[in-house]
């Protein structure tokens, strides 16, 4: 294997490495690479560290807008809020980001840069970055090593965009491990948390259950029942 492959074994990724990665370079420098000049910088990192900087704050502020209380009493008003959420989430990328550490004159860390990026410290979620870059069209050779099948299905604006559908495909790519729970109940779960996403929840803003009995049914890959087996 190349040196190149082992990073594929990462979940989780600094901002540094994400982007070096999309560049087509290992990380093997990533600690030093923000020392270098940006003529001495791979080629399409900087594009990639701004566009995944981005995306990172994109999902920060589709997390604070998922936990806001909303009061709409108009149909296509709901419909409207609902398909800017869903907008918001495809431009983003799930992780966490972090502020530079501000120092005193003795060194000493006494808050945050207010506005400052820690690109070391952030931190994203590959499968969440494989989803983006898919939804953009940029299947870059390290994230797709084989073909991949379009995803316009995965797509609001898309005319026929079947949110059910979504919502199964989106379940069955989340839930890779049910743990000891069925997976019938790791994708009810994950269903649940996510109904909003897709259209899934009533006038009260609760899961419609029938729509996530019926989303998990489809992406269940055990439909005998039981917690998945463990080969031997």
């Amino acid at each position: 294997m190349e040196e190149l492959d082992y990073w594929r074994l990462c979940e989780e990724l600094n901002i540094v490495q994400a982007a070096l990665l999309l560049a087509g370079e290992a990380p093997v420098d990533a600690e030093g690479m923000e020392k270098l000049n940006v003529n001495e910088r791979p080629r399409g990192y900087e594009a990639a560290k701004t566009a995944i900087t981005h995306a990172l704050k994109n999902y920060l502020i589709y997390e604070e807008e998922c936990r806001k209380e909303i009061d709409i009493t108009m149909e296509q008003d709901r419909l409207n809020w609902r398909n800017q959420l869903d907008s918001l989430q495809q431009r983003s990328i799930k992780g966490q980001l972090f502020q530079e550490p501000e120092y005193d004159i003795n060194g000493n860390i006494v808050g945050n840069v207010q506005g400052s990026i820690d690109l070391y410290n952030s931190t994203i979620e590959v499968e969440s970055l494989k989803q983006w870059l898919a939804y953009r069209g940029f299947r870059q050779v390290f994230f797709f090593p084989e073909p991949v099948e379009s995803v316009d299905f995965l797509d609001s604006s898309n005319p026929r965009y079947a949110p059910k559908l979504a919502a199964a495909v989106r379940a069955w790519q989340a839930v890779t491990d049910a743990g000891k729970k069925s997976p019938k109940q790791a994708l009810d779960k994950w269903l649940r948390e996510h109904a909003v996403d897709f259209g899934l929840t009533n006038d009260e803003g609760k899961p419609i259950e029938q729509a996530i009995e019926e989303c998990s049914k489809v992406a269940n890959w055990n439909p005998k029942g039981g917690a998945t087996k463990t080969p031997t």
